[in-house]
């Protein structure tokens, strides 16, 4: 990600910061999944959870069937583990084709693999049924849509396995974990935890993004200077940082454990809330942006928790340079396939990887943060469109 612009003093993260209150936790066990979960497995990442899964079920050299449309380093865990990827259509609005997914189940298919994306359930009754007609499993991959549910049913409660991500909707500073549904269960030893160095840089780095969207210049200012302070102090120290947000699967990591201090954080934090104050945001956006760009979701359905808003634009590059300059952490969602998914046969997916941008709409954001951030977008596209236009 390019550098942000801090000029106009405003600052919108990626992703939801810590605020120093959430410190102290709870002893409540949340009510949503993966958390009231009977047989949750918790990791560092959601990929060394894919990983475990295909090692403890035997699934070295059998096929995973996977949408086209993935981020890319679900893939690579399951490459790594030893399975065979092969991949199914997924159409302009992230809809999936079940009969391309019916075409494409061979005799050696063994897992059908679903993703919700970004808080948007995907058609998981259905992938169930296809996959039990057929005597296989179906995982679900909810690492973009913790939180959220199809109506009254969670995502990851119809999948034989689900993974999910808790720092992509929460503030905290690592951890993934997998459900088993049904009543087996899995021997999986719990990885060992995170450094403490670790965990703690990771913690200090969202608590001034925290102050920085408060405060703006003179938080950003504060910012920079403890950002220059601690790298010198972690070097010194030699304390290895086991970054988040990265694009691969890193075998070195993948035994590597939940840190407690994130269990405690989630426990703290009123996760209806959450929901309730992403669907606003995303409500906002929709209404300002709409007319702007055609949405890919048109209507919030009951249960969506939006991890971001799916902005569809038709110069990706010019329109990110722009919010970056003006102080919006706006992502390239999901720009490249993996070397195993045959692209030409994905022209769909193809356009989608040119043109959707991570808008944030986290529940940091408050009503007024989203009327300067729709401002920001729309400058952004027109500018982008007219150098197009005249170009």
């Amino acid at each position: 990600m390019a550098p942000l612009n801090r000029n106009k003093g405003l600052y919108v993260p990626a992703l939801p910061t810590l605020w120093p209150h959430m410190l102290g936790g709870s002893s409540a066990t949340p009510e949503f999944l993966p958390f009231n979960h009977p047989r949750a497995h918790w990791f560092y990442f959601a990929r060394n959870a894919l990983w475990t899964a295909v090692r403890a079920l035997g699934l070295e050299g059998k096929e995973v069937l996977l949408p086209a449309y993935h981020h890319g380093v679900e893939v690579e865990a399951l490459v790594d583990a030893g399975m065979i990827p092969r991949f199914y259509r997924v159409g302009p609005r992230w809809e999936v084709d079940l009969e391309d997914v019916a075409r494409r189940i061979t005799p050696q298919t063994r897992v059908l693999y679903l993703e919700h994306y970004a808080g948007f359930a995907g058609p998981a009754l259905e992938l169930k049924r296809l996959a039990e007609a057929h005597g296989i499993m179906m995982w679900e991959d909810c690492a973009l849509s913790l939180l959220a549910a199809d109506g009254g049913l969670p995502v990851g409660a119809t999948g034989d396995l689900a993974i999910f991500c808790l720092y992509k909707t929460l503030p905290v500073p690592n951890g993934g974990a997998l459900v088993v549904n049904g009543e087996r269960d899995y021997a999986l030893p719990p990885g060992p935890p995170p450094g403490w160095a670790s965990t703690a840089s990771h913690l200090a780095s969202s608590l001034l993004q925290n102050l920085e969207l408060r405060a703006g210049r003179v938080g950003g200012a504060l910012r920079s200077m403890v950002r220059l302070m601690g790298r010198g102090a972690s070097g010194a120290m030699g304390a290895k940082r086991v970054a988040t947000g990265t694009r691969h699967f890193s075998r070195a990591d993948a035994r590597l454990g939940i840190s407690q201090t994130t269990l405690r954080i989630a426990s703290g934090i009123d996760l209806a809330d959450v929901v309730e104050r992403r669907r606003r945001n995303y409500f906002l956006l929709l209404g300002q942006l709409r007319e702007l760009s055609p949405p890919l979701h048109a209507q919030l359905a009951p249960g969506s928790c939006p991890l971001f808003y799916p902005l569809v634009v038709d110069d990706k590059a010019a329109v990110l340079k722009s919010l970056w300059a003006q102080g919006i952490e706006a992502i390239d969602f999901w720009r490249d396939f993996h070397p195993a998914c045959p692209a030409s046969e994905f022209p769909d997916v193809a356009r989608l990887r040119r043109s959707v941008v991570e808008i944030p709409c986290h529940q940091d954001l408050d009503p007024e943060r989203m009327q300067q951030i729709s401002a920001v977008v729309k400058e952004a596209v027109f500018s982008a469109n007219s150098r197009r236009a005249h170009g």
